[in-house]
């Protein structure tokens, strides 16, 4: 299978992997055809890349980070829990007075943990698209994966790993509160709404720290992910490690997957593009230790994703190496001229080291 942009895709291609809802359920399944109508739907829910089906990759198998079942399971917690929050506090407090939701949380993050120690691959989100209309829903399960890894990564106690993921899980609820005036605004926001929009840390904080089947530093995740190394951040202008370390990865996490996700004001940028700005903001807006991490974690070129290197070769990529995130197994598919290859060939970057990606497809 091979990673392209939607813009690429054409009616007619197969679908290589599932496409899902913002409540976890496939909204296209895998092996079917695509229509000019399903394209253009995908397009509009915000989809801007996919799996299809190609006989020169199809050996190539891309794993899902999670079972379908646990996929759906956090997404419809997600969504059952924000919906309420932005409907009423009185919907809120339903849901909260409710014993049994703190166990549902607990019970969903442990079993997303579990499945992800038993992943063998570099993380890629990229795997499993999913269509969305509220950003915020898919936002908040993706930072939930992504600082679960970390705090893995880390070596966190399975106790403290639980509590920072309830806190991605959650991290963004304040937003519930904000105008989608703001929230949904595409072009830049004024002084006054930007002082409205940091509001949403108070507010989250807020929310959570009340709930007594919340671990208060899960609250303190949506109070501090917005602080920065350097004090820049907000709401508190901490700095440095007056961050609690949940913050401090909490804010990696947060920024990764806004820089990779399709929002209003901007095309999402590939992992790699992504891990160069965090990297530029090492030691100055975040913590070094939990950028290097990520790196370590993630799929900087994700399966199947075309890519060219500086002999003029180009290729796919076909597997990772665990430790080395920028020096993938490329299959070559086409010569310096251009020319497609009789017998494709693979290359392993960590062992070529005169080899190395100058260009990837563009996924937007």
């Amino acid at each position: 299978m091979r990673l392209i942009s939607i813009r690429k895709c054409r009616p007619g291609d197969t679908l290589a992997r599932s496409i899902y809802t913002e409540t976890g359920m496939v909204l296209v399944g895998a092996g079917v055809e695509l229509t000019e109508r399903m394209l253009t739907r995908l397009k509009n829910k915000n989809i801007t890349s996919l799996y299809i089906q190609d006989k020169r990759t199809d050996d190539i198998i891309v794993e899902g980070v999670l079972t379908e079942e646990t996929r759906r399971e956090a997404m419809a917690i997600i969504h059952e829990t924000l919906f309420a929050v932005g409907e009423s506090p009185q919907k809120w407090q339903q849901i909260f007075t409710d014993r049994s939701f703190g166990r549902q949380l607990r019970h969903i993050m442990t079993t997303v943990a579990d499945e992800m120690k038993g992943c063998r691959s570099a993380l890629n989100l990229m795997a499993d698209a999913c269509a969305y209309d509220n950003y915020i829903f898919t936002h908040s399960f993706n930072v939930a994966l992504y600082s679960t890894a970390l705090a893995m990564k880390t070596d966190f106690t399975e106790k403290e790993v639980l509590e920072i993921g309830i806190g991605g899980l959650l991290h963004d609820i304040g937003k519930m509160h904000i105008p989608d005036s703001i929230l949904k605004k595409p072009g830049r926001l004024t002084a006054e709404e930007f002082e409205m929009m940091k509001r949403h840390t108070e507010i989250g904080f807020e929310l959570l720290r009340k709930q007594e089947d919340i671990p208060l530093l899960a609250a303190h995740c949506a109070f501090q992910h917005h602080e920065r190394w350097d004090g820049s951040g907000y709401p508190r202008r901490l700095k440095g490690e007056e961050i609690h370390p949940y913050g401090r990865l909490m804010a990696v996490a947060d920024v990764f997957d806004a820089l990779t996700t399709h929002r209003i004001y901007r095309e999402p940028m590939l992992p790699h593009a992504a891990m160069e700005v965090l990297y530029s903001g090492a030691d100055r807006l975040f913590d070094h230790s939990y950028v290097v991490a990520l790196r370590d974690t993630i799929a900087l070129y994700p399966l199947g994703l075309s890519v060219t290197l500086n002999t003029g070769e180009s290729g796919v990529v076909v597997d990772a190496n665990i430790g080395l995130p920028s020096r993938p197994i490329i299959r070559i598919l086409m010569n310096e001229a251009g020319e497609q290859v009789d017998v494709p060939y693979e290359v392993d970057l960590s062992k070529k080291l005169h080899l190395m990606i100058t260009a990837c497809d563009e996924l937007v």
